[in-house]
């Protein structure tokens, strides 16, 4: 902010007060979390990165809301209304960072709980009744959600920035398995298209994990190979969140 700027501000502070009006301080802008379990995590001894992400940036300066909700895909975020709830309050000057991939497998219209998206970044669709609801659907591709996600966050003046999804605890020859030919790639490829940063999670949090060694990595899950410890979750947000300013300028 200018001299001149902070001259006017000052006389407009000083005009308010002899009136004996309160200037109400300017709200910071949002840093808005969307996923899933490995993002937000309500099971006892588990923890995902975005519960851990708030301490590290400055409250008085971005708000950080955690609206990730465990066991949601890509698709089911949109479906039932979770990403509408965050549309809602979107507001220009807020990020939006996604992360999803973990759940987009498995069945698309049967079973109790059928979640999966279509594989990649296309634009084709499936079409079915699911069983759960005995509604129609239209399944659309885990890139096609993220891009939804991204351009109706750019509609209402936000940034949006795209994650891999985090690794899980599985090694093969002393190597973390890593998802750079599928999720990975599909979340490079729609931030790509939309001309969006992406932050590769599952990349830089893996190279972190083949310097501790799969002993130590191994204390940092909970009860399976996908879920982090609250020790997982505060290295992984320290991960996200020097990624993060890098990409936004964040102090």
């Amino acid at each position: 902010m200018n001299r001149t700027k902070n001259t006017t501000l000052n006389r407009r502070e000083l005009l308010l007060t002899g009136l004996g009006l309160a200037i109400a301080p300017a709200e910071p802008p949002t840093l808005w979390l969307i996923g899933d379990s490995t993002v937000r995590n309500n099971t006892k001894g588990q923890q995902g990165w975005g519960s851990a992400l708030p301490p590290l940036f400055d409250a008085s300066t971005l708000k950080v809301t955690n609206k990730a909700l465990g066991g949601r895909s890509s698709r089911t975020f949109l479906t039932e209304g979770l990403w509408d709830a965050v549309a809602k309050e979107l507001k220009k000057g807020d990020t939006v960072v996604m992360q999803f991939g973990h759940n987009d497998g498995g069945d698309k219209f049967k079973g109790t709980r059928p979640r999966a998206s279509l594989k990649g970044n296309g634009d084709d669709t499936e079409m079915g009744v699911v069983e759960a609801t005995g509604k129609e659907e239209i399944v659309h591709s885990y890139g096609w959600y993220l891009r939804k996600y991204i351009t109706e966050a750019k509609a209402k003046g936000a940034t949006a920035v795209v994650c891999s999804p985090i690794p899980r605890n599985i090694w093969k020859d002393g190597k973390v398995g890593r998802a750079g030919n599928d999720y990975g790639k599909w979340a490079k490829e729609a931030a790509a298209q939309e001309k969006v940063h992406f932050l590769d999670l599952n990349t830089l949090i893996a190279d972190r994990y083949e310097v501790l060694g799969e002993e130590k990595v191994a204390a940092l899950f909970f009860g399976d190979h996908t879920h982090t410890s609250p020790d997982g979750a505060a290295l992984n947000a320290s991960i996200v969140a020097e990624g993060l300013k890098k990409l936004l300028k964040l102090l």
